[in-house]
């Protein structure tokens, strides 16, 4: 359970329409959470799991204080002149030690612009769909509250095995009316969202040192090494796979971290505005918000994310025609902003003005970066032909915790547990060129253009430094990549972890693209690292234990 927090003083850097956020606030989610059933993630909001509700903050506990007000109001009307106090609010829980005391800004809030709002649909009504990018029928079925049987018989054009719904493809969707929808407008298409082919041009060194901000200059110790804050950005952009231009932007819009030259201590401690003393500085910052992007971007993806409940208790489902990306932002922004504040952020006044003064409209000579009927190539299991090892791991986090489930893991035999070194190889799934290596990473370049933000790309983590393939090598399926380990990321045991991204997204491990090793097809479990992988009626359950039931062998190429 997370803290509850009292009101706290609030800052207001120049030219921000609405003060300062004030440390996270624990939501309250009624929808799923998009971190799936009973899952929790550290530093993430709503990673209750479904049907668990998180700590509120609550200004008033006492039910009587609002009809109490409204006589006091009365009664000041009645009485002209004269002045009585208005009550104090209801005090909270006490405060943890490391925790400060805000206040609500009394600057009147700006107009926001009003956005055209739904009819109530008649049950079954056909609507008009245009497809957008990642679509899939199961997901289009959970947004309009219909399903895919009638989805295909209004579009008779599609066929069963459809995977991925082509960008701009004209449907009719029966629509189920659901109470409560939320705003129609659209913060940033999806291809701006992910650190894909959009973000291929950008560079974030070049960029930072043409603005007068604080960034600029600006040097932190992250990751093992002293870096510059575009160093920073690029590296947690590679990592989460969130463009660049996504960080910066935010980075923006929070702290004028591009424009302000001089920052106040705040900026500096707290520039994404999540004031967690646990999270201080830009590097440790930017890792919890690309983490908590991807939480709301991959759990709409997964049909996981329908909708938000703010601390005031109003519930919102997302219109059913809604992008990942603007869903992403609101589940971001209402995680870290009071209610007024988030609801000019995610209206065009507020981050995508920002987006759009600093890198123009991001929805000019858009490029959809999942096209239709996408499917997976053929991929090899990682490991050499006739071996034998353990799924220890089903369908988990790629990268940081919670959203996207897009990573499995293997693990070699061994006479001994835990962190133990091995000779045994992780090998290539398939050919490509390897363009990234780091301590315990390798990712793998299918499309062998060099850059694996385009094209189908593999992560591999936990390869051990000794005799790991090295940067740049054209290696084929079943080629030795490196040695399983306990290198990179947190391990209890020597192991493979690996996932998938198409042009810069991760592609979830369950679903209309799930993982196909050799024709084992991953399926999710009730929570992270279970799930099982299944190839003509045979069953292989992960295990961290890597007992009998978990084993499976490599077929001959």
């Amino acid at each position: 359970m997370l803290p509850r927090l009292h009101d706290r003083p609030i800052h207001q850097h120049p030219g921000h329409p609405y003060p300062k956020s004030p440390t996270h606030r624990a939501r309250k989610h009624k929808f799923p959470s998009p971190l799936g059933r009973g899952v929790r993630g550290e530093g993430c909001p709503s990673p209750l799991g479904r049907g668990v509700r998180g700590a509120a903050l609550s200004l008033s506990k006492g039910k009587g204080f609002l009809p109490f007000l409204r006589y006091l109001l009365i009664l000041a009307l009645l009485l002209g002149g004269c002045n009585f106090p208005v009550p104090n609010q209801a005090e909270v829980e006490p405060l943890p030690a490391f925790a400060q005391a805000w206040q609500e800004n009394s600057t009147p809030a700006p107009q926001i612009t009003p956005l055209p709002t739904r009819p109530i649909y008649t049950p079954g009504e056909l609507v008009d769909y245009i497809a957008q990018s990642g679509d899939t029928l199961p997901l289009l079925a959970l947004r309009f509250n219909t399903s895919v049987a009638e989805i295909l018989e209004a579009n008779p054009f599609i066929p069963q095995s459809a995977t991925t719904m082509p960008p701009g493809m004209p449907m009719k969707i029966p629509i189920y009316y659901n109470p409560l929808w939320g705003s129609p407008y659209k913060i940033i298409p999806d291809s701006v969202f992910v650190n894909g082919p959009r973000a291929k041009a950008f560079d974030s060194a070049a960029f930072v040192a043409q603005q007068p901000g604080w960034l600029n200059g600006y040097r932190e110790y992250a990751a093992r090494a002293t870096r510059s804050a575009a160093d920073i950005v690029d590296y947690v952009a590679r990592h989460y796979s969130v463009s660049p231009m996504i960080l910066l932007a935010l980075l923006e819009y929070h702290s004028a971290a591009l424009t302000n030259p001089q920052p106040s201590q705040d900026d500096l401690t707290y520039p994404l505005g999540y004031r967690n003393p646990y999270r201080k500085g830009l590097y440790s910052q930017l890792i919890w918000t690309a983490n908590l992007l991807n939480n709301g971007y991959y759990g709409f993806r997964a049909g996981q994310l329908l909708g938000l409940e703010f601390e005031n208790g109003r519930e919102e489902r997302f219109d059913p025609w809604l992008n990942a990306a603007t869903a992403a932002l609101h589940y971001y922004f209402n995680a870290l902003l009071g209610d007024d504040a988030y609801q000019w952020a995610v209206s065009p006044q507020g981050f995508a003005q920002t987006y759009q003064q600093l890198f123009g409209d991001p929805w000019a000579n858009d490029e959809p970066h999942i096209p239709g009927s996408l499917e997976q190539p053929p991929l090899r299991l990682p490991f050499l032909p006739g071996g034998v090892w353990a799924y220890t791991g089903g369908p988990h986090t790629a990268w940081g915790t919670g959203q996207p489930f897009a990573a499995i893991d293997f693990a070699p035999p061994s006479v001994a547990s835990g962190c133990v070194p091995t000779e045994q190889w992780v090998t290539a799934v398939a050919d490509g060129v390897v363009t990234y290596v780091d301590v315990g990473e390798v990712v793998l370049d299918l499309d062998e253009d060099g850059d694996d933000r385009t094209g189908w790309a593999i992560f591999y983590l936990h390869v051990a430094t000794k005799d790991r393939v090295p940067l740049g090598a054209k290696v084929n399926a079943g080629d030795p990549i490196g040695h399983p380990s306990c290198e990179g990321g947190t391990s209890t045991g020597t192991h493979v972890h690996i996932a998938r991204k198409y042009n810069g997204e991760w592609i979830l491990a369950e679903g209309v693209l799930a993982f196909n090793l050799e024709g084992w097809i991953a399926y999710n479990g009730a929570r992270p690292y279970l799930g099982y992988l299944k190839r003509n009626g045979v069953t292989i359950i992960a295990s961290d234990k890597a007992v009998a039931s978990s084993h499976l062998e490599a077929a001959s190429p």
